[in-house]
Formats: structure tokens, sequence, C-alpha cells
């Protein structure tokens, strides 16, 4: 599992990994755990994206159906329906590289050939012909472990070993896309927090981010999500702002390349004081 580069291939993007990149959410549903409705217009999606760029972040994720826990999934059409003229708009806009969060083929397709330039699957690219899509483009992926599905994903979290067992699924899952022809410079690894675990396996697979990894660059999605607030005396999705930056920081402390997060204002001057840590 040989990987260690520099940079991400996404598309009409190389995104240099030097230091940590802030991958901003943008969802567009109206059921996603900690905004839902609040961007599923094209205006406000839009808005959202522009104030995004504004507050310098570095690659857009954009997602049309919940991944949270106990959420129910849409059909493609619907997410396509959802995305693709927020899509075809950020694309043309061409300032950011422009990611889609979905584990269905069919919306990758459809949203590769739109020109999107990252595919950030939550399910490994397990759904049917999904590894033969992205192969056929250039597009950078994220391979993210989960159990199960969203819908019942915290009903399983009985690991022999957590830290292995993630680890051994993201190493063969890599193996899958390099042998059907799929550059390694193209691939980063996002061990799931939140998805399928309890909150003390989050915080490990934090702890032993590059143990996990191994010599891939690393995603994390710690934002907002439940484990803070449950380390937060069960604070609500709006009272997590603390939490999600601090893990932020401690993530790119531990070895993360690229935080997916909400509030990119906050997380970007976090990285900076990890950075600036670094380089003393």
């Amino acid at each position: 599992m040989t990987r260690l580069e520099n940079n991400w291939q996404c598309g009409r993007f190389s995104v240099q990994l030097n230091q940590p990149k802030i991958m901003g959410v943008l969802n567009c549903t109206p059921d996603s755990f900690s905004d839902g409705g609040k961007f599923n217009t094209i205006d406000k999606a839009l808005e959202r994206a522009e104030q995004m760029i504004a507050e310098k972040v570095d690659i857009i994720d954009i997602g049309a159906e919940s991944t949270r826990p106990g959420s129910k999934a849409i059909s493609a059409q619907k997410e396509i329906e959802r995305l693709k003229p927020i899509v075809q708009a950020l694309v043309q806009d061409g300032r950011k590289p422009i990611s889609i969060d979905t584990k269905k083929t069919a919306v990758m397709q459809a949203m590769l050939e739109l020109g999107a330039d990252i595919i950030n699957d939550v399910n490994g690219f397990e759904d049917k012909d999904a590894v033969h899509v992205i192969a056929q483009y250039s597009c950078g992926v994220c391979i993210m472990h989960m159990r199960g599905m969203p819908e019942s994903m915290q009903k399983d979290t009985n690991y022999q070993d957590v830290l292995k067992e993630v680890g051994m699924y993201l190493q063969n899952r890599t193996q899958v896309l390099v042998a059907s022809g799929i550059n390694s410079k193209r691939i980063i690894l996002d061990p799931g927090f939140g998805f399928g675990k309890t909150p003390e396996q989050n915080m490990l697979l934090i702890r032993e981010l590059k143990k996990i990894t191994q010599h891939y660059p690393a995603l994390i999605g710690v934002s907002r999500k439940s484990t803070i607030g449950y380390y937060l005396n069960q604070a609500p999705v709006e009272e997590r702002l603390i939490g999600s930056v601090v893990l932020a920081a401690l993530g790119a402390w531990q070895g993360a390349h690229i935080i997916r997060a909400h509030d990119i204002k906050a997380t970007k001057e976090a990285l900076l004081m990890v950075e600036a840590l670094k380089n003393a």
C-alpha cells in the first residue's frame, strides 16, 4: 500500500497537500443532521458556496442525500435532480474543485459528465459498476469506511480491532481501484468517523490516523458530529463549534491532509495555528 505524494489529482485540479486543506460541506438536502433545508434551493446553495469561497475553502463537497445515522435512502434520479443545477453552476464557475458526496454509480456518472472533480463515496465504491465508472475519468476519489448503510450502521459497532479492520478495508478497496487502472495519485482515504463506530472508536481512529491510512493521504470529517456532542455533555448540533474545530486541528496534527467541515473560517484559523506550531 504505497502512495505518499504531495498532491491529489482531482480532475481539472491538482490539490497540493503540503499543508491541510478544507473541504467545505454544501448539503442540498432537506434532512441533513446539521443544516438540513438551509441550502436546498439553487440560489441558497450558490450563495452558501460564494460565502465558503470568500472564507477561503479549498474544495466544495456537495451532497444531496443525507447519510446521518438512521437516514433513509433516496432514488438516484432524485439525487441527480437536486445536484445538477448546482453542480453545473459551480463547475462552470471554475474557482474550486467540486466534490460529489454520493454512494450511487448512476449519480457518479451523471456528475462526472457535468465535470465534477472528485467523488467522495461513504460506501467505498462498492455500488455495482462504481469502480468501472470512475476509472473512465480523471476525478479524485475518496474511499471511506462505513459498516452497513446509514439506516442501520449504528446498530453494529462491535469490532475485534477497529484500527486493524478499518485499515484492512481501506487497503483492500484501494487495491481494487488501483487494479482497475485508477492511478494511486487520485486516491485519498477516510476512516469514516461517525459511520458505524462508537464515540471511543471514533476518537481512536483520529489518534491513530497514520496507522490506518499508512502512506495514503487522509481525509477526516468530524464537523458537528454526535461524538462531539457526546463528549460535550450531549451538546446539540448548534453548540458543537469549538469541539469541531479543536478536533479538526488535532486531526491535522495527527496527519489529516483534508478536513471536511461546515465552519470554514473557524476551521481555517485553527489549521493555520497547527501549521505555525509544526513550523516553529
